[in-house]
């Protein structure tokens, strides 16, 4: 079985993840500007990664817009952002906004995978400065007691540089695929 994995990494978190899962997948890897949907074809199994950014994933449009020729490969998708997916609640909130982004009938041919990603505000563009700068301003005007754990986390390290980057996390994914190639 042909595998490759591709990403879209605005920080360097997904491109990480995707070079880890590449090579212990003996995958090719391939950044998501480099891809046209052609390109997919001569693989069985396509792993795509992306940010997660207010509710979307980055780069997803490359499998919605060409999975009527897809329709016959393993595609996993993973995600990387800040929500930490040992939460049950996080998956569901993160699965509830894959609706959106994959229509009736591609999502089910999908699986899908959450890592956890890295933060340095220093490096953040305007608009993600900005839509964080908002999630401080209304956690901060939360109740303690209002807050959860990982708001908690937010508001402690707001402006600084945080990772929760863990290679060990990418087994589940490389397990998976290892299957559908078994």
């Amino acid at each position: 079985m042909k595998v490759v994995v591709v990403y879209k990494s605005h920080y360097g978190a997904t491109k990480e993840y995707a070079t880890w899962l590449a090579k212990a997948l003996h995958a090719d890897l391939l950044e998501h500007s480099k891809v046209k949907g052609d390109t997919l074809l001569k693989y069985d199994t396509i792993i795509y990664g992306g940010g997660l950014y207010a509710g979307g994933i980055s780069g997803a449009s490359l499998i919605t817009q060409n999975f009527d020729k897809l329709t016959n490969k393993n595609i996993i998708i993973f995600t990387v952002g800040l929500a930490d997916p040992k939460n049950p609640d996080n998956v569901t909130h993160i699965l509830k906004a894959t609706d959106k982004i994959f229509p009736p009938g591609v999502k089910e041919h999908l699986t899908f995978f959450h890592l956890r990603g890295s933060m340095d505000y220093s490096k953040l563009n305007f608009v993600h400065r900005a839509m964080m700068a908002m999630i401080k301003h209304v956690l901060s005007k939360k109740s303690d007691e209002e807050l959860t754990d990982e708001d908690k986390v937010l508001l402690a390290t707001y402006g600084k540089q945080v990772s929760f980057l863990d290679q060990k996390s990418i087994t589940p994914i490389v397990d998976f695929a290892s299957h559908l190639s078994a």
